[in-house]
Order: structure tokens, then sequence, then C-alpha cells
């Protein structure tokens, strides 16, 4: 945790309450909540590469890049990130939400999705014992 301080958590946080407000803030202006939705595939679309990340790797392994379980939680994790940008298009261009309120769930959505790469890839610990 030397790399990363006090400061990186408060920036992150920063930009974590800023995403979900314009996120919020796009369902409450205009009366409708179905933009809350995107705050939820943004905030579930790390979790099937997290889980898929420890499989299929053993100590022997050294190619981790053709693991199949590892392509597969990557594979998924871009599904539910192309549908929470996509989502909003859709409504968007269906009029069940206005286009102001679209572009402020994709920005407050990639925000999000944003601040929760920086995190992970901030502390991120090295899985060796010898350091």
């Amino acid at each position: 945790m030397a790399a990363a301080g006090l400061k990186t958590v408060i920036l992150l946080s920063f930009v974590l309450a800023a995403g979900f407000l314009l996120i919020i803030l796009s369902c409450a202006l205009w009366s409708n909540w179905l933009p809350l939705l995107v705050a939820l595939t943004f905030v579930l679309a790390p979790l099937p590469n997290a889980l898929f990340s420890h499989c299929g790797s053993d100590e022997f392994s050294t190619l981790e890049d053709g693991s199949g379980p590892l392509d597969l939680g990557r594979f998924i994790t871009s599904v539910v990130v192309v549908t929470g940008f996509a989502l909003p298009l859709v409504l968007a261009h269906s009029d069940v939400i206005r286009p102001a309120a679209s572009a402020m769930s994709i920005i407050g959505g990639g925000l999000v999705y944003g601040t929760i790469l920086a995190y992970s890839a901030a502390f991120k610990q090295d899985d060796s014992e010898f350091d």
C-alpha cells in the first residue's frame, strides 16, 4: 500500500460519488428511475472477471493468457460493460428516457466503472511470497 495512499482513496471516492450523483440525477431530474439500472450493471461488471481470475490456474502453469475460465470471465465482463453503455442508448432511442438522461447515465456509469478499475489497479497485491 506504499504506492497507493490516502490521496488515492480520497480521489477515487470523490470520482465514485460524482458518478453515482450523475446516475441519480439522470433519474431524479426527469422522474424516470430506469437509468438506475446502469449503476447496477457497472457495479456488477467486474464480478465475473474477479471470480474467474482464480479458476484454471495452478502453481506450475506459466501461460495464463490461454486459460479458458479467465477468458470466459473477461468475455462476461465485457458483455456486462457493453450492456451498461448500450442500455441508456436503447432506452433513449425508444423514447423511454430523455437523451440528456441517457448521456448523464452513461457518463456516470463510466465514472463508476473507471473508479472500480482504478481501485483494483492501485491496490493490486502481488502473490509472490519472497518480496
